[in-house]
């Protein structure tokens, strides 16, 4: 297992892959943006400047947060900040759904981070910390809110692992 971040932590696997398509995207655009400019004829110094720059802001619009997870917290990486809940002490999970889905959680010190939903179907580990949390938050009676999202996500965790497993077993 990847560890990312402090000891004992879990990260999203798919990351890397992500910020390596962003990161490649980005040059691409550079790249055949400076190509055309040069071939017009009009580029210069300060136009190249410029052209690196909207490739950067491409990079990062296109860069996925990072997420992890450790043993009563769960953060989310983008390129601007960092946020960070405990898990043991969520007060509300909320899903909203549409174009992009996304997961929004709270906790009692009043810290909120929205993610993606996937993350979880696609890390395991992840979700186990967060499903951890959320055990000990229903126990202390922090959690009023969310505990049926919880449940649907876990099923999904569920669902998809054992897909993942069948088909890695040659019996789907």
């Amino acid at each position: 297992m990847r560890r990312n971040g402090p000891a004992g932590s879990a990260g999203d696997r798919h990351w890397r892959g992500s910020a390596r398509l962003a990161v490649c995207c980005a040059l691409m655009f550079d790249a055949m943006s400076v190509t055309v400019d040069w071939d017009a004829g009009s580029l210069s110094p300060l136009r190249a400047l410029l052209w690196v720059t909207l490739s950067a802001t491409v990079c990062a619009v296109l860069l996925p947060p990072r997420v992890t997870a450790g043993p009563g917290w769960l953060a989310v990486r983008t390129p601007w900040r960092r946020r960070v809940i405990h898990t043991g002490a969520l007060t509300a999970v909320r899903q909203y759904d549409g174009v992009s889905s996304h997961l929004v959680l709270r906790d009692v010190h009043g810290h909120r981070l929205e993610l993606d939903p996937r993350t979880f179907t696609r890390n395991p580990l992840l979700w186990h910390e967060l499903d951890t949390g959320v055990h000990r938050s229903l126990e202390r009676g922090t959690l009023r809110q969310g505990a049926d999202i919880i449940q649907r996500i876990g099923h999904r965790v569920d669902d998809e692992t054992v897909q993942a497993v069948l088909r890695a077993s040659g019996l789907s």
